[in-house]
């Protein structure tokens, strides 16, 4: 028998591109298996399921690619639960994940930004639970800026066999096993964490794989970027305004894309802070609970960061609802910890 060990790799002719030698690197598949076997009672299903979002996400950057090829832009005519109008691409992209996520079987049960009610997927012997933004950052999709989609995984509390119930998804934000964002822009990139750090991975389109691209990735603790709608200044709280008004005085930079996966991502890159807080209109703040704070709040503590509802910390909200709202302050530690202290 031989051994591949045994076996020399071929030789590169001297004439052809260096690159040609060039490593591919490690793809999402491999991670997540290698990650399993970190875990002796690990048991498929959550790696199952990563790899299923991560179907959708490919399936969704392709719509999102050539939007403006096949009339997908533009508004659907309808309005989601929190009576924001729906993009087309909002619609598309609510269906492939909720697809991707029933033919998996690993999930009985799904609440999307896009859906009034809970989803059940009709596969009552699946584990997990997850609360889903499919498309964050319409408002941006029909000029071509970066938008997203949030997820956030647990594992359920009903009994396997049964049809799941609101509390699966009411735990609060410890509970989380899983949460993670793609974002679609100069590059696809999907990023995850299950409690053991963060990672992230670029979409290749050429080999359809996702490549491990940034290993073991770690929020600046400090940073000179703040993220907010100046637009809202006059109606936040006096405390966010004195706030606001310091970072002005330090000459930090003011950087708002109006997506939260982009502006998260690059604060998470580059340092910075986050910003949206509650107003008039909205006094317990706009984002979702379930789908936008808790998600970016367990990412942004596993990479070092710190995320805030301006109470407490926002992995400790207690959720009473589906689709409960909540402001959200999240970013590098020392300005968020600046912020609060101010109030």
């Amino acid at each position: 028998m031989i051994s591949l060990a045994d076996t020399p790799l071929p030789t590169i002719p001297r004439s052809a591109p260096p690159e040609l030698a060039l490593p591919v690197g490690t793809t999402l598949d491999r991670f997540i298996l290698r990650e399993q076997n970190a875990f002796p009672f690990a048991t498929g299903e959550l790696s199952q399921l990563l790899r299923d979002i991560a179907l959708a996400s490919k399936i969704v950057n392709r719509e999102i690619n050539r939007a403006g090829l096949i009339d997908v832009t533009g508004a659907s005519g309808t309005d989601n639960v929190q009576g924001e109008a729906q993009q087309k691409l909002d619609v598309i992209a609510n269906i492939r994940f909720i697809r991707a996520l029933r033919n998996g079987g690993e999930v009985c049960a799904i609440i999307s930004e896009e859906d009034d009610d809970m989803i059940l997927t009709g596969n009552a012997n699946g584990k997990y639970v997850v609360a889903i933004d499919p498309l964050d950052g319409s408002s941006n999709i029909d000029v071509n800026v970066s938008i997203g989609t949030i997820f956030s995984i647990y594992r359920r509390i009903s009994p396997v066999g049964s049809d799941a119930t609101v509390a699966d998804f009411l735990q609060g934000g410890r509970r989380q096993v899983a949460a993670g964002y793609v974002l679609y822009g100069s590059s696809t990139i999907l990023i995850f964490t299950t409690g053991q750090g963060v990672n992230g991975f670029t979409l290749d389109h050429s080999l359809g794989e996702y490549i491990l691209s940034h290993a073991t990735m770690q929020q600046l603790r400090t940073g000179s970027i703040f993220s907010c709608n100046d637009g809202n200044m006059a109606d936040y709280p006096d405390y966010v305004q004195t706030y606001l008004h310091t970072c002005r005085q330090r000459r930090l930079t003011s950087r708002y894309i109006g997506s939260l996966v982009a502006d998260f991502h690059r604060n998470l890159i580059k340092g910075g802070i986050y910003l949206y807080p509650p107003t008039q209109k909205t006094p317990f703040g706009k984002l979702r609970l379930l789908y936008e704070c808790f998600p970016m709040g367990f990412i942004a503590e596993q990479a070092g960061g710190q995320a805030s509802d301006g109470q407490q910390a926002v992995l400790d909200v207690t959720p009473t609802e589906l689709h409960q709202r909540s402001a959200l302050y999240v970013g590098s530690p020392v300005l968020v910890n600046e912020l609060l202290a101010t109030r």
